[in-house]
């Protein structure tokens, strides 16, 4: 049998962001939906290039797209809690990026659930690969494990 890694904690992630549950994040088995996750997941990152002024949804002529996603679930979290997400970049490619996240519950060091998406960027009327444009490769720059400390 082999050992599961150790769970992420919040000091693991360059940028943390609170995250409130709604009662509709929880299913008939009282906790947070599986599906929620990734919302919250989309949610931090698409915030993050948002806030940092690198991504207008409605005017950017450069958008990422998901291509890819996954997630690890550690414990269970319900509403009303307010959650924090984690966002750090794992590999910032020419023309994608992955992110590593986690969800923490209230209080907790260690991450409840952790994931990755890839976001292939792409020209906003063509939907055909391009690079990833140079103001948000260096917001993203930020993200990197290297910028932890």
């Amino acid at each position: 049998m082999t050992e599961k890694p150790p769970r992420s904690r919040r000091a693991d992630y360059p940028h943390l962001r609170p995250v409130p549950t709604r009662w509709a994040d929880n299913d008939v088995y009282g906790h947070v939906n599986n599906v929620a996750y990734y919302a919250f997941f989309d949610t931090a990152v698409n915030a993050f290039l948002i806030e940092n002024g690198v991504l207008d949804p409605k005017t950017s002529e450069v958008i990422g797209l998901v291509v890819e996603t996954s997630c690890r679930y550690h414990a269970p979290l319900s509403f009303p809690e307010t959650l924090t997400a984690g966002v750090r970049v794992a590999r910032l490619g020419n023309s994608s990026v992955t992110y590593e996240l986690a969800i923490f519950g209230e209080g907790a060091d260690e991450a409840a659930a952790e994931g990755r998406f890839t976001h292939v960027y792409v020209d906003a009327e063509t939907r055909r690969p391009v690079q990833v444009p140079e103001a948000m490769r260096g917001v993203l720059a930020g993200l990197l494990p290297n910028h932890l400390e």
